[in-house]
């Protein structure tokens, strides 16, 4: 049996600086609503257990645990997000500096 043979890919993605920058805020921006689709399900999980009449009170301290958990997780991100987010304030700064 032979080696497989790889081409040779050489893509060459151009992009202007505002383009760059237009990225960046929009993967900030999709982070932030998967964010939003996790606290929605914890919201919900937390409503479930409200509805459910038969919950004991080690399960509810269960579920709270792992709400909390997961929500020391978002703020986490949160806080990854907001120093990406200076970076690229920065960075746009930057340009507008040069510019002049």
């Amino acid at each position: 049996m032979s080696m497989p043979t790889i081409p040779d890919i050489k893509p060459e993605i151009v992009l202007r600086r505002h383009e760059v920058i237009n990225l960046l805020l929009t993967s900030i921006a999709l982070e932030e609503i998967g964010l939003s689709h996790i606290i929605n399900a914890e919201g919900e999980k937390i409503q479930a257990l409200l509805k459910d009449s038969c919950v004991s009170l080690d399960d509810a301290l269960k579920i709270n645990h792992s709400v909390e958990r997961m929500m020391r997780s978002v703020i986490k991100n949160q806080m990854l997000l907001q120093f990406k987010l200076e970076d690229v304030i920065a960075l746009d700064e930057r340009e507008e500096f040069f510019e002049e």
